[in-house]
């Protein structure tokens, strides 16, 4: 039954740079090399904290998200680190 909770929940995760503008979702997990990850904590990028993808730069690249009441710049290969859950 754990299992079955676990491959439910994974299935809801995706990469921060697939929210579309306007989409909100919590942060579950940063994946990377432990110096990407310690740079998006840094940033306020933290398992739990709510955050809203703002719009995307006119060629896609970068984004801008809402974290912690602040608007942050991060390129999308920074953003496909950053595991989140929709809602």
């Amino acid at each position: 039954m754990d299992s079955e909770l676990f491959t439910s929940t994974q299935a809801q995760m995706i990469c921060l740079d697939e929210l579309k503008p306007g989409e909100k979702a919590t942060i579950r997990q940063i994946k990377g090399t432990a110096g990407e990850e310690v740079h998006l904590m840094e940033l306020g990028l933290l398992p739990g904290t709510a955050i809203e993808l703002i719009k995307r730069a006119p060629m896609g690249d970068p984004i801008e998200i809402r974290v912690r009441r602040y608007h942050l710049s991060i390129r999308c290969a920074e953003a496909r680190s950053v595991m989140v859950e929709r809602g």
